[in-house]
């Protein structure tokens, strides 16, 4: 069954599921699987070391598909901040329709956005926050629920409350992000007034995603306990996979007398982590992963999952429906 929701049409795309950007593992192999089953792929622009690497990224993931893909921008704090206006300036010039954005103070990244006629899709975990980014003139919000994995927000609203809050409240539409597994999640998704989903942990689990088979089977392997809260200290609640590190990192953020982010940051070294999907040990790093590891089971093709997803979807949304039963007029 064909869906026909604001985010099928305005990105063009047949299934409204969304390849959330991730660290070291939006790349091309993924991002043109995603949009080649019919969803929408997204590369994470900082993953690439320089701009010009992201254009060769974004050349590449165009003779992988020929349908839609976007771009990732996330803004974090950091001692050295990337050049965010070269990597947007990048992604204008290679006439890319559709960029996620994420992170603190978007503004000027969406402006060169929005003035380059751009879609933009901002991640927000609080309503406070979404309408900041509605000012800002984003054009759908992906609404991160604190089931979702790495940066979760200080509030700790998990996607029941904040969909339905969505809903009531916000003037632009929105997909949901945080816990999302299959066709199920999507029609309540639906449900709730979203107009699509965003995946990420999910899709880490394929057999396109580029880490270790070793990752996968560990997620396979995972209940939905299986995760940690680390960084509340520094207001910076990043949702890991929990591992030898990421207690070692919550000892000393409950323990230490100094507070001071060094005493942990070399256990939180991106770099670090990045062995764990190269080498296959999960335990050599902190790696992000949500609370929906619960409820992977499988390491699917990308067109396989999604597949199986808009099945899902409609025989959910079909069978509920049955359930409304017209009141006899006698």
């Amino acid at each position: 069954m064909p869906f026909d929701t604001e985010l099928t049409r305005r990105l063009g795309i047949k299934i409204p599921v969304v390849q959330g950007g991730m660290h070291h593992i939006g790349y091309a192999e993924l991002a043109a699987a995603v949009s080649n089953a019919g969803g929408l792929g997204i590369l994470t622009a900082l993953t690439q070391p320089t701009p010009e690497d992201l254009r060769n990224e974004i050349r590449r993931c165009r003779k992988m598909t020929k349908y839609p893909f976007g771009v990732n921008i996330t803004l974090l704090p950091a001692l050295v901040p990337p050049s965010y206006g070269e990597y947007t300036q990048v992604v204008i010039d290679e006439g890319i329709k559709i960029v996620e954005t994420a992170g603190n103070s978007p503004g000027p990244v969406i402006s060169m956005l929005k003035k380059a006629g751009i879609i933009v899709i901002h991640k927000c975990t609080t309503i406070r926050h979404a309408q900041s980014a509605i000012n800002l003139g984003v054009d759908f919000l992906s609404i991160d629920g604190f089931e979702c994995a790495g940066h979760v927000g200080e509030s700790d609203i998990t996607n029941f409350i904040l969909l339905s809050k969505a809903r009531q409240t916000l003037k632009v539409p929105f997909i949901a992000s945080g816990g999302f597994a299959d066709g199920q999640g999507l029609a309540a998704a639906l449900c709730l007034g979203a107009e699509g989903i965003n995946m990420g942990t999910r899709f880490m689990c394929t057999v396109e995603a580029p880490i270790h088979q070793k990752i996968k089977e560990e997620i396979v392997k995972a209940e939905e306990t299986d995760t940690a809260l680390v960084m509340r200290r520094w207001t910076n609640t990043t949702r890991l996979y929990r591992n030898k590190v990421t207690d070692e990192v919550i000892k000393i953020e409950k323990e230490s007398e100094t507070g001071e982010f060094a005493e942990i940051a070399p256990l939180v070294s991106g770099k670090r982590g990045l062995q764990v999907f190269l080498k296959g040990d999960p335990e050599a790093g902190i790696w992000t992963a949500g609370q929906v590891i619960g409820l992977i089971h499988d390491i699917p093709t990308c067109d396989e999952l999604m597949t199986r997803i808009e099945r899902e979807a409609e025989q959910t949304l079909t069978s509920k429906l049955a359930l409304a039963k017209p009141q006899s007029k006698l």
